[in-house]
């Protein structure tokens, strides 16, 4: 066949021409028909527009047509030599090969596309899928059915609601309701309800209405409409002995911290932009009305120190190495709270039952200072029969002053109440009305093991070498019983001076300044009689306001004098015989009262620190000498010659 041809050819040179030509022609029509299927009518006519190979690929030439297939196919419209007959089947070949080439990238392609696309559509439902879910669980809420259980929990919890605890009842509702602190209602009144508000500290005895007080001004000064203080001012209440912060800015439940967000756990929308947290305090949440921490003298001084410089800016500035102003991502509350702070614009009310002196100078020295007097028995009688007729119940004759004998705080006179009731109640359940008696009262004191609130009663009686002295705790005056003895030494001039050690080293102080005055006074040398001095009880002396009773008890013990045991002194004795001045004058006179006595010596510096109405019979002394007068009881002989003129008069008062 091969000869045949090539012998055809030989033979018929023209018509064989033209068959090729005629070859050739079909080969760059399927050339172009695999472009077109290539690229796409469309973007073939585009692709050989911007190549300038249109009017090429149109044409009815062989070579033009040629030319407009090896620009478009080798993307160079630079290609410009229009191919001669021989040079077309070779260039058609590289054609040929080039567009096999891009079938075949082409087909790798479309077979990763195909893959690409399947995998967006998977990924595709799969996000739809998730998006799905999200939505649902923010329509839900981050609930389960064990949330959800233990949610319904909670609710069948809280309609299982127990009636109001006693405490709640019989806490007074309005000022007129709190017994016994009239002046410091009216002092506090006068501090807080006023268009010019000040910081306090309250002081005074637990269980005496300071917490109660405080709370009940404030809604009476929010009535006010010349206080600053909105109607919906704050009463925010937090305890300085548990407040617990952190040096390090870790914690500050007080004037508020900033929690970064790595370590302390910001939300999570700002840890993922890596902006910090601040956490506002107690301080804050007090702007505008009344911070009030009980127990102030507790807290840590560092904490009360940061407390001072709040009060002063009346902001609080919140700092952390994770802030960055620039930073878009920061809430602009977030970046007021770090530029200009959090408002901390409240009045402080302190309550303590620490001396004054225990306190910050600095934090003293910002406040006003309220001190609450110590509840009288006829004050705990009144808070008896007034949280008697809240319960609703009878009290029996006498039970009242019973409950007064065993507590001088209201609080807890208010328990003894409660807890008599309740064994009241359970002993008549169907009664239609309970009444409290006597027995009840007796067996809750049995129960509880309470013992009386005053140990130590005045009577009218006399005796020698015992005398009551004035102490105050807690700012609770109470008596306490001193008592001497003398005997002559066992050798002469070799005499010893004994006191109790648990006394304290001021009180052992007031015994050696008592014995050089009681030298001075009678003219007996103490180193002829062994003495000894006790504080009965073995009560802690804290100060030298026992002075003068240990002075009159050793005098009388030495003189063979009795004294009355009806009267009770204070003061500090100097070596030349003076009687000072001491502290806590109130609240000793409270303690007399509450023991009955009928007479109080206290140094004449103090007499304007007497209470008025106090009842009891208040002398001023300025020496040792008019303390004996007061003290000894009268004889009609004179005291021996023996003794220093000084004392010449002894019991003639």
């Amino acid at each position: 066949m091969r000869h045949f041809n090539i012998v055809k050819r030989i033979l018929n040179p023209k018509k064989t021409q033209r068959v090729e030509k005629s070859q050739l022609f079909r080969q760059v029509s399927a050339l172009y028909s695999i472009m077109v299927n290539l690229y796409g009518s469309d973007q073939l006519v585009l692709k050989a527009g911007k190549l300038e190979a249109v009017e090429l690929l149109r044409s009815g030439d062989l070579a033009k047509r040629v030319l407009g297939l090896e620009r478009v196919v080798f993307e160079d419209p630079t290609i410009n030599r229009l191919p001669t007959e021989q040079q077309i089947p070779e260039i058609l070949s590289e054609i040929e090969e080039e567009l096999a080439e891009l079938v075949a990238r082409r087909t790798v392609e479309d077979k990763i596309e195909r893959k690409v696309a399947e995998k967006m559509q998977d990924r595709h439902e799969e996000y739809v899928r998730d998006l799905k879910l999200q939505l649902l669980k923010e329509e839900a809420g981050a609930e389960n059915p064990q949330t959800e259980k233990k949610y319904a929990d909670l609710e069948k919890l809280e309609k299982k609601r127990l009636s109001k605890s006693a405490l709640e009842i019989l806490r007074p509702s309005c000022l007129e309701e709190v017994i016994g602190q009239e002046r410091a209602i009216k002092s506090l009144l006068a501090k807080i309800a006023s268009p010019y508000p000040q910081h306090v500290i309250l002081y005074g005895p637990p269980g005496v209405g300071k917490t109660t007080v405080a709370r009940l001004v404030l809604e009476e000064a929010k009535k006010l409409k010349y206080t600053p203080f909105a109607a919906d001012a704050n009463f925010v209440e937090v305890d300085g002995a548990t407040l617990r912060w952190d040096p390090r800015e870790v914690s500050n439940p007080l004037l508020g911290s900033v929690h970064d967000p790595i370590y302390q756990g910001a939300r999570r929308d700002l840890a993922d932009g890596s902006v910090p947290e601040p956490k506002l305090g107690l301080v804050t949440e007090a702007s505008g009305g009344v911070l009030f921490i009980d127990e102030i003298g507790e807290m840590d001084p560092l904490l009360q120190t940061k407390l001072l410089k709040v009060l002063e800016d009346k902001r609080v500035t919140f700092e952390s190495s994770y802030y960055d102003p620039d930073d878009p991502n920061v809430p602009k509350y977030i970046k007021r709270l770090f530029e200009e702070g959090a408002p901390a614009d409240f009045i402080l009310i302190g309550a303590t039952t620490r001396e004054p002196e225990e306190l910050n100078p600095a934090l003293r020295s910002r406040c006003t200072e309220v001190y609450f007097e110590p509840l009288t028995p006829a004050d705990i009688q009144k808070i008896i029969h007034q949280a008697a007729s809240k319960l609703g119940v009878k009290l029996a004759h006498g039970v009242a002053k019973l409950i007064s004998e065993y507590t001088t705080e209201g609080r807890k006179a208010t328990n003894i109440l409660a807890d008599a009731y309740g064994i009241a109640l359970y002993k008549n359940p169907h009664a239609r009305e309970v009444e409290l008696t006597a027995d009840d009262l007796k067996e809750v004191i049995q129960l509880g093991r309470l013992s009386p609130a005053v140990l130590t009663r005045a009577s009218h009686t006399a005796e020698i070498g015992r005398i009551f002295g004035l102490g105050v705790s807690n700012f609770m005056g109470s008596l306490l019983e001193i008592e001497a003895v003398a005997f002559p030494a066992k050798e002469k001039g070799q005499g010893k001076l004994r006191f109790n050690e648990t006394a304290g080293s001021m009180a052992k102080d007031s015994v050696f300044n008592a014995a050089s005055v009681v030298r001075r006074l009678t003219g007996e040398d103490l180193g002829e009689y062994d003495i000894h001095v006790n504080v009965v009880g073995g009560g802690m002396i804290d100060g030298p306001s026992a002075g003068l009773a240990i002075l009159l008890a050793i005098t009388s013990s030495i003189l063979e004098r009795p004294i009355w045991q009806d009267v009770a002194v204070t003061g500090e004795v100097s070596i030349r015989g003076k009687v000072k001045a001491v502290g806590g004058i109130p609240e000793k006179i409270y303690g007399a009262k509450q023991g009955e006595i009928r007479r109080v010596l206290v140094p004449k510096d103090n007499i304007l620190d007497v209470p008025a109405g106090s009842g009891l019979e208040v002398v001023p002394v300025e020496t040792v000498e008019e303390a004996l007068e007061y003290a000894f009881v009268k004889e009609e002989k004179s005291l021996p010659k023996v003794h220093s003129p000084q004392i010449k008069g002894i019991g003639q008062a």
